[in-house]
């Protein structure tokens, strides 16, 4: 049952969940007054929840209002509805086995960018590898679960995407005002030439690069390694590698999150033809560790194909911890 309190402009005793429509009704001025301020708080980052307590409103309230402006306005972002700041009872990972069934559903994260990898799987590499204050760089930023992590955790992040679409993403999901201090640098740009960055001047590379012409993530925007077959995909990635080590810090890590791919019913193991392009670039391997994948078609029309034409289904990838000397 929704908590009743007095309207500050006439008096009346109001339910949370009918103030708004209240105030709008009677006192319009007021009103409007009050939206201003709660559409500034949206756009500077501030969630449904943080804005509901500042007006002792209810929070579904402020959220469906600003959803329904956001609409029908590019000047109103997008409201940040968030009910937790991290994961329930988060243990880093001890041992190469990683497995994940829950997505991550704290701060911004979501599922729904594809290919985007578990938020887990960031927050451990981050916490297991630097420290607060380093600096983080993931060059294919996607919709920027690792900057979410690094802005978390008290990093300073560097983001890379070539595809501007993704980079709209990213920068709505880190636009929290929490740790507002460690807000994240996002670009459009080629991981293959981070010509912004010194020698030298990153802590940590943590990434998960596309895979080869499995997903596509543009319609032909040049520079798009999710648009490549196999060699030109590994040629290029030599070149990923090699930026990597260029601006990592010696003596810090890199680490990657790759899978294999299937071509004519036959494995090809991209994720061991990558790791060996890391290690031509000069990297030595730390780890290796197992992930588990859990969004793989395991019953249905895929489990029917793999029996009928004697495959197994792919439910790792590899996730390549390199150490720079």
């Amino acid at each position: 049952m929704s908590d009743k309190i007095l309207c500050d402009y006439c008096i009346k005793e109001i339910t949370q969940n009918n103030y708004l429509a209240h105030v709008q009704k009677f006192h319009e001025e007021n009103f409007l007054e009050i939206m201003k301020h709660i559409i500034q708080m949206n756009n500077d980052g501030y969630t449904t929840d943080e804005i509901a307590k500042k007006f002792n409103i209810n929070e579904s309230s402020v959220f469906k209002k600003l959803k329904d402006l956001s609409k029908n306005s590019n000047d109103i972002k997008e409201p940040l509805r968030i009910s937790k700041w991290e994961p329930h009872d988060f243990k880093l990972e001890a041992t190469t086995v990683w497995s994940f069934p829950d997505r991550g559903d704290w701060a911004t994260h979501n599922g729904t960018y594809r290919g985007n990898w578990s938020p887990y799987i960031p927050r451990n590499i981050i916490l297991r590898y630097s420290n607060e204050d380093d600096l983080v760089l993931d060059q294919f930023v996607g919709s920027g679960t690792t900057l979410v992590e690094t802005k978390l955790l008290k990093r300073k992040g560097i983001g890379v995407d070539i595809n501007p679409k993704a980079i709209e993403i990213a920068k709505n999901n880190v636009r929290f005002k929490k740790n507002n201090e460690y807000d994240p640098l996002i670009i459009c740009g080629d991981a293959r030439k981070l010509d912004f960055i010194d020698n030298n001047e990153v802590d940590l590379v943590c990434t998960h690069p596309p895979y080869a012409n499995i997903i596509k993530y543009s319609d032909g925007i040049k520079g798009d390694l999710s648009l490549l077959d196999i060699d030109e995909f590994l040629e290029e990635i030599k070149n990923v590698a090699k930026e990597a080590i260029r601006v990592l810090k010696k003596g810090k890590y890199c680490v990657i999150l790759i899978g294999d791919t299937r071509r004519h019913k036959h494995i090809i193991p991209l994720g061991f033809r990558v790791m060996d392009m890391f290690l031509e670039a000069g990297f030595v391997l730390k780890e290796t560790i197992i992930k588990e994948q859990h969004n793989c078609k395991s019953t249905g029309f895929w489990y029917k194909r793999s029996i009928e034409n004697n495959f197994l289904l792919i439910a790792h990838e590899y996730l390549f911890v390199f150490r720079k000397q």
